[in-house]
């Protein structure tokens, strides 16, 4: 009896492996892959994604890499992090196809443009071609609460932005510069990859913070095709010319507080401290 029982444990583990080794086989990448990854959320810590993105493109068995984008935007270094990466797994010959879920609007457009070819539903949200800087002053709050603030600073624009205090005209007259030369570079990089879709004229016409819907963009030349993520897989595997190449999906790995709360701390960052300028000058 009790041979019979090792005999039916040992065939029990024997069956448990053989069913955890087909699952671990099933998620080993083999042949050429069509990598597909996310970006979602607000824009601002981009160095996990950049490193996913260098990681793919130095990975020969991935061919090309769609980009699942459902992003309403963020800081201006963040997203042009994210620009310059996927600048370069396309510079290295693997084509880049993206495809726009709910809403790519302002950073989520910028780091769309570097694609090869960007897909859109009909009622995706995109566009918002623009630059903000935003300023909140508690000034007179604190002062019903009989609290002062005081600050001593090597020049005279290092507290501008300050919520301690309202902006001088000065100071607003330098933000205007800087947001009118940020908002020149974004222009530059969708016509660096667009221009024969949109011409300049009409970019700068409507890039003033407007959105459109996906059906709109297509007509603008702001998108390509209107289609989904499958179609947008299809197109990676024409245009990396390997037609029986797989889908990769690269699983999003969450910190502990985006699992809870659905937000990560540089977000938190941004709507609840006095933020540097990095970070409030948003696309």
């Amino acid at each position: 009896m009790r041979l019979i029982k090792r005999i039916f444990a040992f065939l029990l583990l024997l069956i448990i492996a053989l069913i955890m080794l087909g699952y671990l086989a099933s998620k080993i990448p083999y042949g050429h892959r069509i990598a597909v990854l996310k970006i979602q959320g607000v824009i601002v810590n981009p160095y996990p994604l950049v490193q996913k993105i260098e990681n793919l493109r130095e990975n020969k068995r991935v061919v090309a890499l769609v980009l699942m984008v459902d992003s309403p935007g963020g800081s201006v270094g963040a997203s042009q992090e994210i620009y310059r990466a996927i600048e370069r797994f396309r510079n290295s010959g693997k084509p880049v196809v993206v495809s726009m879920g709910d809403v790519a609007a302002s950073g989520g457009y910028y780091v769309s443009v570097p694609a090869n070819y960007i897909y859109a539903n009909p009622g995706t949200i995109t566009g918002s071609i623009g630059v903000i800087i935003v300023h909140i002053a508690y000034k007179d709050l604190m002062g019903k609460l009989g609290i002062k603030a005081t600050a001593i600073k090597s020049g005279k624009f290092k507290d501008t932005l300050s919520p301690f205090r309202d902006l001088n005209e000065e100071e607003k007259k330098y933000l205007e510069q800087t947001v009118n030369e940020v908002y020149e570079q974004f222009i530059q990089a969708i016509l660096k990859y667009r221009s024969n879709k949109i011409s300049e004229e009409k970019l700068r016409e409507i890039a003033d913070g407007r959105v459109f819907s996906g059906r709109v963009a297509k007509e603008l030349g702001l998108v390509d095709e209107l289609g989904s993520l499958y179609d947008a897989i299809d197109k990676a595997k024409e245009l990396a010319g390997y037609p029986d190449a797989k889908p990769l999906f690269i699983q999003e790995e969450k910190p502990l507080l985006k699992r809870i709360t659905g937000v990560e701390l540089e977000e938190l960052k941004v709507f609840t401290s006095y933020a540097p300028l990095y970070y409030l000058m948003d696309f």
